[in-house]
């Protein structure tokens, strides 16, 4: 299987032009574009978000507890097709562009050793929301990215993420605070409207 070719990207996630190959990106920690997917619900009074065990043989952060669908953008790909994409690939949910709400963009950077390769991370993530019906008995779940997928109560993670964070979630939380914000701008909107 041919290697994914990445677009290189300024501060902005705006390609430049040139690509890169994914080993070479995260061996030399050359910036390039992710669509992280969050997939929330109500839950009584509590706003869920549906997280994804990654694969014991991810190149990082195998087994832990991520974003509910997040991929890389390949080169010439936008944003929203990739989320599109993702969420068909690791999850089997078919979203149409509307049900994905842009909700920002944050920037993902860090140097870290997995199977005793350094691993250099430097990505603009474009953050959707997904708020449709799931049931997690109605998925299909890519085996090769993810072990699973569970429900958690949003504020519950936000707090297992501060300092120190534990270990069991890899969640980013520059995609966690963008999804907050959001679920609360929404929840704001929905009392005025109602």
């Amino acid at each position: 299987m041919a290697e994914e070719i990445f677009d290189i990207v300024d501060e902005n996630g705006q390609p430049t032009g040139e690509t890169v190959t994914r080993s070479q990106a995260h061996a030399e920690g050359i910036r390039h574009r992710t669509a992280h997917i969050w997939v929330v619900r109500e839950n009584g009074d509590k706003k869920e978000v549906l997280l994804q065990k990654r694969a014991m043989n991810k190149d990082s952060f195998p087994g832990r507890y991520d974003t509910s669908s997040a991929g890389h953008i390949q080169a010439g790909d936008e944003p929203l097709e990739s989320a599109i994409r993702e969420l068909s690939e690791e999850l089997g949910i078919q979203a149409s562009p509307d049900d994905l709400h842009f909700a920002g963009t944050f920037p993902i950077q860090y140097e870290k050793e997995f199977h005793e390769k350094p691993f250099k991370d430097n990505e603009i993530a474009f953050v959707y929301v997904y708020d449709e019906e799931v049931g997690i008995d109605d998925l299909t779940i890519q085996k090769e990215e993810l072990d699973s997928v569970e429900w958690f109560d949003l504020e519950e993670v936000y707090q297992a993420c501060q300092p120190p964070r534990d270990e069991k979630f890899c969640v980013p939380m520059g995609g966690l605070e963008i999804v907050r914000k959001y679920v609360k701008a929404d929840e704001r909107e929905m009392q005025t409207t109602a």
